[in-house]
């Protein structure tokens, strides 16, 4: 799929987020990473858009390009 709604663990890594899943839930209740998206029982993902979002605003907060 070219344009997803939703990244799983393997899409953020794919962007360059590799960290572990204790830091992820830690960064998401502090409001310094996008909340998951409970799909099922035993699985999460994360709204695409926000993660780009996301992505974004750390370039930019370091004058990175847009």
């Amino acid at each position: 799929m070219s344009n997803p709604i939703l990244y799983n663990r393997c899409d953020l890594r794919n962007r360059g987020i590799k960290i572990s899943n204790s830091t992820l839930l830690r960064l998401e209740a502090s409001g310094r990473f996008p909340k998951r998206v409970r799909i099922g029982d035993h699985t999460v993902a994360w709204m695409a858009s926000e993660v780009d979002q996301h992505i974004r605003d750390l370039a930019n907060a370091r004058g990175g390009q847009k």
